[in-house]
């Protein structure tokens, strides 16, 4: 999945900036705990980093079902330690009510918000800097193909070029 994605992404049109940010923007908000929002918010980001759209939404899908749980621990263990202390013990989910999803809801949510800003900048810098060096050289080896295409088409090899 992730060697598609890489390809994927190195095949939009558009700049390798516009490309790599918006692939950024959609990996930095991937991370954070806005489930249903991931595309609006990466939209809403790439509009104004003006990076392609496209891009982002691609980049969206490292948070996916195997990658999801293990990004949100990880929001709430550093949003917890940003707060300055111990993760909250939370209840047994057998004796939970409406009243006390919503408080438990509470407890949870803030950490992983507060957690996944700088883990999300983290991600988005970490998708960043590869992709973009990784864009521009596909970008000049595929100008490089099509030129050498167009010079074989401009120039064939007559048939009788190597008998003496």
């Amino acid at each position: 999945m992730g060697t598609y994605v890489v390809k994927r992404v190195t095949r939009l049109s558009g700049t390798p900036h516009s490309i790599a940010v918006g692939a950024a923007c959609g990996v930095a908000v991937s991370v954070t705990p806005f489930i249903g929002f991931h595309l609006i918010s990466a939209f809403l980001l790439c509009f104004v980093v003006r990076g392609n759209y496209l891009a982002a939404a691609i980049g969206t899908l490292v948070g996916n079902p195997w990658t999801l749980p293990f990004i949100l621990l990880a929001s709430y263990q550093v949003g917890h330690a940003l707060l300055g202390g111990p993760a909250a013990p939370i209840e047994s989910f057998q004796h939970w009510t409406l009243a006390t999803l919503f408080a438990q809801l509470e407890a949870v949510f803030w950490p992983m918000a507060l957690g996944s800003l700088p883990l999300g900048l983290a991600a988005g810098l970490a998708a960043y800097f590869p992709l973009v060096r990784i864009v521009a050289a596909y970008q000049e080896a595929r100008v490089r193909r099509r030129q050498s295409r167009r010079a074989l088409r401009a120039h064939p090899a007559s048939p009788d070029a190597g008998m003496p």
